[in-house]
């Protein structure tokens, strides 16, 4: 790391960044040459058995940061990246560090939810001279957990929804997991809550950046958004993101589709995802609550199909 730091600086500090779920985060403290500080960010993926190819993962956040930094959207800028680990213990990625800090408290959703929804028709309208990878499908029909005392009537019409061939669809360039996890909030000390004055700083962890339709990654953060708050709030981001400018498909039919696979793929990896919101304050958001918050909104986009 050393080698790409500006002459006379040196790596003074680390921190632990907590809330990331699929991979290890450290700020480091770097010292400059006028005895101020400055911050770098070390991403490193210490199991590549349960994230995946890691080598994959951090080449295609590598291309990513590389084809934002000429856009608005506020993304970490590259610095290096060792995807093999040649130079680090683990294959490691080190970026700018962003100001700001997630939110997933209820206070001031209502507020946070239009600028979420703003911030991700502005991925969508980044056009990359060189496009990323088609979207990978997170699940099955086949591999569909139906949660403990769901309605199972519901949850097999859901499935067979998802069996029928991916709609056509105009592509866009896409985040994959963009969610309010990922979405950092420059935020007043004097509104802890995110409310009033917040606004987005950062959109970190492009390493799943992909080539797809809107509307997966409108499903996505609905999903979490349903998880984390409500079933309600996972449809109110929908139409947040349809008053921002953003197009979905217009065939009810096929946004059902992307609408649905989104949280059946949650089925597989509720207690997973709950993890990191645990550990970030939401100690109520035990695996029971976060299944019958995904049954409810799996009912919820049913019911809209009549």
């Amino acid at each position: 790391m050393r080698r790409h730091l500006e002459a006379g600086e040196q790596i003074v500090g680390a921190e632990a960044l907590h809330g990331g779920a699929t991979a290890d985060m450290r700020r480091l403290a770097i010292g400059t040459r006028d005895g101020g500080i400055r911050h770098l960010v070390l991403r490193s993926f210490v199991d590549p058995t349960r994230q995946g190819p890691s080598e994959d993962l951090l080449h295609r956040e590598a291309d990513a940061l590389s084809t934002l930094t000429s856009t608005g959207v506020p993304a970490p800028g590259l610095v290096a990246v060792d995807p093999t680990a040649a130079q680090c213990e683990y294959p490691s990625l080190l970026m700018t560090h962003l100001p700001g800090r997630t939110v997933l408290d209820e206070e001031g959703l209502e507020t946070r939810l239009p600028l979420l929804a703003r911030q991700l028709v502005a991925v969508h309208a980044v056009r990359p001279a060189v496009r990323p990878r088609e979207y990978v499908a997170l699940t099955t029909a086949d591999t569909v957990v139906t949660p403990d005392g769901a309605d199972a009537a519901v949850w097999a019409a859901a499935i067979d929804v998802i069996r029928e061939p991916a709609p056509r669809y105009e592509g866009r360039f896409l985040h994959r997991d963009f969610q309010p996890g990922n979405v950092l909030f420059d935020v007043p000390h004097e509104d802890p809550a995110g409310d009033a004055g917040a606004r987005i700083s950062g959109v970190v962890d492009w390493a799943a950046a992909s080539w797809g339709p809107a509307d997966l990654d409108v499903a996505h953060c609905s999903t979490n958004l349903a998880l984390l708050h409500g079933p309600v709030w996972g449809l109110r981001f929908t139409e947040a993101y349809q008053e921002a400018g953003g197009m979905l498909a217009a065939d009810a039919d096929e946004r059902l589709y992307w609408q649905v696979r989104e949280p059946l793929a949650f089925s597989e990896e509720v207690q997973w995802v709950a993890k990191p919101w645990r550990e970030a304050g939401r100690s109520e958001l035990t695996t029971q609550a976060m299944e019958e918050r995904l049954d409810a909104y799996v009912t919820c986009l049913m019911d809209l199909l009549g």
